[in-house]
């Protein structure tokens, strides 16, 4: 199968603001769409094992949640090598070589990342208990770390190989790949956690093997795409993958680290407010799961147009056209702000018919958590816009390889600003569930509105390349 991109996503330095539109929604639409899959992927293990009990779902609730912080904190440290990439091919249309090994060091990245975070992850039972979580869900989850870790490998070699698909103008093979591992994970789930089609029945440990096999399945999809695809094949990712490029290797890490620090900041913000939540009360605690799935739910549309913009905006900084970097992240905050505007009136104008797809709106028992998520998705709506606006300005941001001082933003403005309102508002002001809410949308706002002004400021801070 081949997914056409005509004319091509790389190479091309569009003139009007129409065209670089054009490029950016068939480059976006794709990983936009990857990425929902993706999350319906992560999805599938804790609704499945949600059939085996209370403690099996309460294990596999945390273990997934350990395993996709590690392996998306790889992935954000991998990503790096999309900027390096668009670079690359802006400064020359078939920099081979050049591509090659950035593909190649990111790799070797991943790799190495993977081990020590393989090793943690085995002491996921040591770590749960050392949380305060219960023996018997901690040695539960421990189990299903074990296993479960295999898959970090795959999973964050799947990410580099995805980046470097999109980056050389094949973005619709990330939603082709990510259906069939979420068809995968479907049915080994199925197969090993109920026994069915002659498996043995594992239970929770068949969920922890079904990921493994889903991810390795998306691994060596993405092997076969890149050795057989005919505008891939001739960059030879794979070839002399034993040949160091420390210097590549070294400016992978150094691009790479902040952005996945950002990223763990961004996660652990919303953890962190889960866990204010739990001290006012348990209808709090359901209200606020709802309302952030909803929100993450509509996050991947922004996320997805930043990671195209990272690619646009990183073509226009190797070719060292200041016109064209001016022209890709515009248009792509434009359309990243403007699809939350439609998400965020969507969300304030029907609350009740986005909760109805978690939860009973009608159920009298449910009364008192539906009531605060229609208050925390007020909220939402209005930081969905500020939310998208910090996402797509990252990416645009990392197209020009700045990702040290966005990364020094996100802690402020997450942690500091946003975490800190929330304890104040919803603590000492007694807004209870509404002020935490509140305060990550203040938090959200103070990171877009700097992220916003280094855009602006980029020629004034030296961000840009010297002029063609």
């Amino acid at each position: 199968m081949e997914i056409a991109a005509n004319p091509p996503l790389t190479g091309t330095r569009p003139v009007t603001d129409r065209a670089e539109l054009s490029a950016l929604v068939r480059l976006a639409g794709p990983l936009v769409g990857a990425n929902l899959l993706q999350m319906a992927v992560s999805a599938v293990d804790v609704i499945f094992v949600a059939r085996l009990g209370t403690v099996d779902l309460a294990s596999a609730t945390l273990g997934v949640f350990m395993f996709n912080l590690s392996m998306y904190a790889l992935i954000g440290l991998t990503s790096a090598a999309a900027p390096l990439i668009a670079a690359e091919l802006g400064r020359r249309r078939h920099a081979v070589r050049e591509v090659r090994r950035s593909v190649r060091m990111a790799l070797w990245v991943g790799a190495a990342g993977a081990l020590p975070v393989i090793l943690i992850l085995a002491h996921g039972e040591t770590l749960l208990l050392l949380a305060g979580q219960d023996p018997e869900v901690s040695r539960r989850a421990g189990r299903f770390l074990d296993i479960i870790a295999i898959a970090i490998v795959p999973g964050v070699a799947a990410g580099i190989m995805r980046t470097a698909a999109a980056a050389l103008g094949r973005p619709g093979w990330a939603f082709v790949v990510t259906g069939i591992a979420l068809a995968v994970s479907i049915l080994a789930n199925w197969m090993l956690v109920f026994g069915n089609l002659g498996a043995p029945a594992l239970g929770l440990e068949g969920s922890a093997l079904a990921s493994v096999i889903s991810l390795t399945a998306m691994a060596l999809a993405y092997v076969a795409i890149l050795k057989f695809d005919r505008r891939l094949r001739r960059y030879r990712l794979f070839g002399r993958w034993w040949n160091t490029e420390w210097s590549r290797f070294r400016e992978i890490v150094r691009l790479g680290v902040p952005i996945m620090l950002t990223w763990v900041f961004e996660g652990a913000l919303f953890g962190g407010a889960a866990i204010l939540m739990g001290l006012i009360g348990v209808n709090e605690v359901a209200a606020h799961a709802v309302a952030l799935n909803i929100a993450a739910v509509a996050f991947q549309i922004p996320f997805g147009i930043s990671q195209a913009a990272t690619i646009r905006v990183g073509m226009a900084y190797g070719a060292g056209d200041h016109a064209w970097i001016a022209r890709a992240g515009r248009v792509a905050l434009v359309l990243g702000i403007g699809f939350m505007v439609i998400t965020a009136t969507a969300i304030w104008a029907t609350p009740r018919l986005f909760i109805s797809a978690y939860i009973d709106v009608d159920a009298p028992q449910n009364a008192i958590v539906v009531a605060l998520a229609i208050k925390f998705l007020v909220l939402a709506a209005i930081f969905q816009l500020v939310d998208g606006a910090q996402a797509v300005a990252a990416g645009v941001l990392r197209g020009l390889q700045d990702t040290r001082m966005p990364m020094l933003i996100a802690l402020f403005g997450y942690w500091v600003v946003g975490f800190g309102t929330s304890i104040f508002l919803g603590f000492y002001a007694g807004w209870a569930g509404v002020g935490i809410w509140t305060g990550l949308a203040v938090g959200l706002l103070a990171v877009s509105i700097l992220l916003l002004w280094r855009w602006q400021a980029r020629e004034r801070l030296g961000l840009l390349p010297g002029s063609i």
